[in-house]
């Protein structure tokens, strides 16, 4: 057992939770907030993990589940597990690694990761990395020409599925990156830099490993034709010059010929949409709570959105993921799979590679036990009559 994997062992990491302050110890707190924030109040924030309490569980005791059957089908293909890892911007931030680590330790564990626009690796090396499904997930940052060509380096790369994320007209006011100086300590000048230094400084560690590593790069997998690769610099700006429209997915399925996804669906409205652009599967998400503040968690949205869809493609649910149980509830309530995004990266943050799959790990086991108390013998037996349903969930 490597250092790493020693320092994310059990008895100091039981849950996803515990990576939390361990991240906080290791990461600068413009990284650590950036990770860790939301938009505004973060309101939605909070509820995307508390509105799990709503909806209790239905046990059928007395029942012997000799084996748990985990494994699920997203867009045909078979997944070991029925959670994925959710595109994370940027990860290369919060650990060397980023990107590249987090795709391998999904394939290892028989899920799929999704690599968001904003990487800090090529997205050639992270698909290379896994040795499970690997979707790409879409902003037109850069304008179509780089988006066209992002898009057909997926294609060749092997990419299984394009996820286009629809809710950033904008980027949302992540008010802890304002104060900690994050567009400042990116782009900004020396003197700019100099209020917020220290809090990098405070962490030799991680500065060390971030500046060896190249300090802050371009963004590889958007290179703008006659530019080369967008500066990581004012990402709100750049989203939003780049808002992505109904009207855009005629020719990015054009360009796209594989199945797409659609991601930041909180309303059946646009749960037809998408259906009427084509999209083989729809990711009920406010963006982890970190665009709109005030908006449904997703798990409160999922019913409205899976009524709406009826069958017509797949639903999977992004956002408040921390336990086992809550993917019970998200299936429960009609999705096909979930997206765990700050679950995975938090461990990243604390221990680099050793940390993801840790997480992973958790996650599995915790899931493994929740179907087993509640006599359930694998996610295909998922259904309504595990869960107490809130008012909120009767559609």
């Amino acid at each position: 057992m490597t250092t790493a994997s020693r320092a994310v062992a059990s008895p100091r990491v039981v849950c996803i939770q515990d990576f939390r302050p361990l991240a906080r110890r290791r990461l600068p707190k413009v990284v650590f907030d950036y990770l860790d924030g939301g938009a505004e109040g973060e309101v939605t924030l909070r509820e995307n993990c508390r509105v799990f309490e709503d909806v209790t569980l239905r046990p059928r005791h007395a029942v012997a589940v000799s084996q748990c059957d985990l494994r699920t089908r997203v867009l045909g293909l078979d997944l070991a597990l029925p959670f994925l890892l959710a595109p994370v911007g940027y990860s290369r931030l919060m650990h060397p690694g980023g990107e590249v680590a987090a795709a391998h330790a999904a394939g290892a564990v028989g899920t799929a990761y999704i690599l968001s626009t904003i990487s800090g690796h090529r997205l050639e090396d992270v698909k290379a990395a896994s040795s499970g499904p690997v979707f790409y997930q879409l902003y037109l940052m850069g304008g179509r020409g780089a988006a066209e060509a992002s898009i057909e380096r997926a294609r060749i790369a092997g990419f299984s599925a394009l996820v286009v994320t629809i809710d950033t007209a904008v980027a949302g006011v992540r008010e802890r990156d304002v104060r900690n100086g994050m567009k400042e300590l990116i782009s900004g000048t020396l003197f700019a830099k100099l209020p917020f230094l220290p809090q990098v400084l405070a962490k030799p560690g991680w500065l060390a490993n971030f500046l060896v590593d190249g300090g802050v790069r371009p963004l590889p997998n958007v290179v703008v034709p006659g530019q080369g690769p967008m500066p990581l610099v004012d990402i709100g700006a750049a989203l939003a010059a780049a808002t992505v429209t109904w009207a855009d997915l005629r020719w990015i399925r054009a360009a796209w010929r594989g199945p797409i996804v659609i991601k930041g669906v909180l309303t059946a409205d646009d749960a037809r949409h998408a259906l009427d652009a084509g999209a083989e599967a729809i990711v009920v998400s406010n963006h982890g709570g970190r665009q709109l503040d005030g908006v449904s968690p997703s798990l409160r949205a999922l019913p409205e959105v899976v009524a709406a869809v009826n069958g017509r493609a797949e639903v999977l649910m992004d956002g408040g993921i921390r336990r086992g149980a809550d993917v019970v509830k998200a299936i429960c309530l009609g999705a096909r799979a979930v997206l765990c995004g700050r679950a995975y990266a938090y461990g990243l943050a604390a221990a680099g590679p050793a940390g993801v799959a840790r997480a992973l790990e958790i996650l599995r086991v915790d899931l493994e036990r929740t179907l087993r108390l509640l006599g359930c013998p694998s996610i295909a037996a998922l259904d309504k009559s595990y869960v107490n349903l809130p008012d909120w969930a009767r559609h």
